[in-house]
């Protein structure tokens, strides 16, 4: 079982959404290069943030994204639904067809550590990640690397 590239950057890039919050509205561009994912990716990701109430875009310059819901109400696991993924550890998705139609021997022990690890992660808020220390200190890092970069590309 392993969460996909797909839930993992869309946490991500919330997480660096609900960080540079207070600057107003934050370019996909910006975030690309902060968390190195590719453009192209984050906007079919915030495409599908967006029709699920997470974010808000902000078009015009200085356009961009905000969260649409404070960082306090918006869940880990519901950023992972909002881009149509599942944390799921069984083989059959849970549709109890895993070994030649029928249930398996373990699908009841992988179907609640599905629930224990979706538990979890509803129970984690952007709000929550955005006060650990070590998340602010790593967004500092990327902040610094990111205006430093800005600095040189820009320089004459």
């Amino acid at each position: 079982m392993r969460l996909t590239t797909k839930g993992r950057y869309a946490v991500t890039a919330m997480l660096d959404l609900a960080l540079n919050a207070d600057k107003g509205a934050i370019s996909l561009a910006d975030i690309a290069r902060r968390q190195e994912i590719s453009l192209p990716y984050l906007e079919q990701l915030f495409a599908r943030l967006r029709r699920a109430g997470l974010v808000n875009s902000v078009r015009g310059p200085g356009g961009g994204y905000l969260l649409a819901v404070p960082a306090a109400e918006i869940s880990v696991a519901r950023v992972i639904d909002a881009v149509d993924e599942s944390v799921d550890a069984t083989r059959c998705q849970g549709l109890s067809d895993c070994q030649q139609g029928d249930t398996c021997l373990t699908h009841h022990l992988w179907c609640e550590l599905s629930g224990q690890i979706r538990g979890f992660l509803d129970g984690i808020t952007l709000g929550q990640l955005v006060e650990h220390g070590d998340v602010r200190r790593i967004a500092a890092r990327q902040n610094a690397r990111h205006d430093a970069n800005t600095i040189l590309t820009s320089s004459p």
